[in-house]
């Protein structure tokens, strides 16, 4: 890795005299440039510097330029590799590509176009070292190590996504929304023979149509307004990788028939762009609809959902799983305890008690925000009652069976005990307390001055 103030290494390669010395002038100043004239040279270099780009002629006399590429993508740390190809020789450039070299121009180059990919290539080999160095930091932190689980209901998916891990098979994640998902889909890529690739994780809800096929295909240069330079697409930086696409019961059926061609031929096509480039990535969907119904009822392609779901995984719920909370409890603790330089190592009684009883909507996600909430909260060695949310702190007076009055009263009295019950955990607020009961304010305070009058103190 470079300091700072180091230029990124350039390692030309061309058979041409002329070309090599050329580009290695235009690009000095921008640049730590290396030139060679054929394989052996180049190798020599790779060797002994740190290379971030190869500018790479793919005819270099009677070698040709994928053997370096292969070499390339066979190192440690490989360089990012971008193609110079004659204009007829299109195919071979298509070729590079989809052994594993990040983009190609075409002779006679465009110096400023040529500018601008090389730039984009020492962005893209940053944003891959820095993965690579989380990968390595944080590898414990999204493989199964992380998926903390004794419970019934997780044991078998642990043992499911270990044993798909390992194929090519697409895997579709279903459950509900915050039941961890995402940390199963890292799971499946860092046990894959492509962990050493990216993981690109794309959110589809979150992009209108027009801006996901974009995000996913990527575009070229005036494929529609605003589209000012060629883009590449998610699928293309997943390259020999993982694509998460999440969400994916929100893609709109234009994009559910390109989808499904992608999965089909393994090439994509730029907005704006009719020529097929091929891919190797392995696809895993995640979705908390019932993708089913939704064939069912027309709103999502048959055909793509069968595509998707070759192998199936069912994350449970929290409230299914509540075996698992005391060890989710003490990993999210010492997590945050950890982050926020504080020494808070467990929960009271009652707050643990409070955890346990809580439904958890919200899934892992939410008990994970709760912890946080009560690490940064608490005062000393444990969290108490007072440090969690208050959603928390203040159940819903629905929530649990045990809430609902016995049979043995009469209506008025069961009522009685739902207003008491409502005022209490809403800390006497008469207007959530009517929200939470389903009627007016008007028509509590009306029922309040029914009760005798020692209740209303209340």
């Amino acid at each position: 890795m470079h300091s700072m103030h180091e230029l990124p290494g350039l390692l030309i390669v061309d058979d041409e005299r002329n070309a090599r010395e050329g580009l290695r002038r235009a690009f000095s100043e921008e640049f730590e440039t290396y030139t060679a004239e054929g394989v052996a040279a180049a190798k020599s270099v790779l060797e002994d510097e740190v290379i971030d780009v190869v500018l790479l002629d793919l005819r270099l006399g009677k070698e040709s330029g994928l053997d370096l590429l292969e070499f390339c993508r066979s190192l440690p740390t490989s360089p990012v590799c971008v193609i110079m190809t004659a204009y007829g020789s299109v195919d071979n450039a298509v070729e590079a590509i989809k052994r594993g070299a990040y983009d190609y121009v075409t002779k006679p180059l465009d110096l400023g176009k040529l500018e601008i990919v090389l730039r984009r290539a020492v962005r893209s080999r940053q944003v891959e070292t820095e993965n690579q160095n989380l990968r390595e930091q944080l590898g414990w932190k999204f493989g199964l190590d992380r998926i903390i689980a004794k419970s019934a209901a997780m044991i078998p998916i642990v043992e499911k996504i270990r044993q798909v891990a390992g194929s090519r098979a697409t895997v579709l994640l279903e459950g509900e929304s915050g039941t961890g998902k995402e940390l199963a889909a890292h799971a499946l890529h860092l046990l894959s023979p492509r962990h050493g690739f990216p993981f690109v994780a794309v959110h589809c809800a979150a992009l209108s149509p027009q801006l996901l096929e974009s995000e996913l295909f990527g575009h070229e240069r005036g494929a529609f307004t605003g589209a000012l330079e060629k883009r590449i697409g998610r699928f293309e930086e997943a390259q020999r990788g993982t694509i998460f696409l999440d969400e994916i019961g929100e893609i709109d059926a234009t994009t559910q028939v390109k989808l499904l061609r992608v999965l089909g031929e393994r090439t994509i096509q730029r907005v704006g762009s009719n020529k097929g480039i091929p891919i190797d990535v392995r696809v895993i969907a995640a979705t908390n609809r019932n993708l089913e119904e939704m064939v069912a009822d027309g709103t999502f392609r048959e055909d793509l959902f069968f595509r998707l779901n070759v192998v199936r995984i069912v994350l449970p719920p929290l409230r299914e799983r509540k075996e698992d909370l005391p060890l989710l409890f003490q990993a999210f603790i010492s997590e945050f305890a950890r982050e926020n330089g504080k020494r808070v190592s467990g929960l009271t009684k009652e707050a643990e008690k409070l955890l346990c009883q809580y439904d958890w909507p919200g899934n892992v996600r939410e008990l994970r925000m709760a912890l946080e909430h009560g690490v940064v909260m608490a005062q000393g060695l444990l969290i108490t009652p007072e440090d969690l949310p208050e959603r928390i702190r203040v159940p819903s007076i629905l929530r649990s069976a045990r809430d609902i009055p016995a049979l043995s009263m009469t209506l008025r009295e069961a009522e009685k005990q739902w207003i008491l019950r409502a005022l209490q955990a809403c800390g006497g607020n008469r207007s959530e307390a009517a929200r939470k009961l389903g009627i007016s304010r008007k028509t509590l305070l009306r029922k309040i001055a029914d009760l005798p009058l020692e209740d209303q103190a209340l």
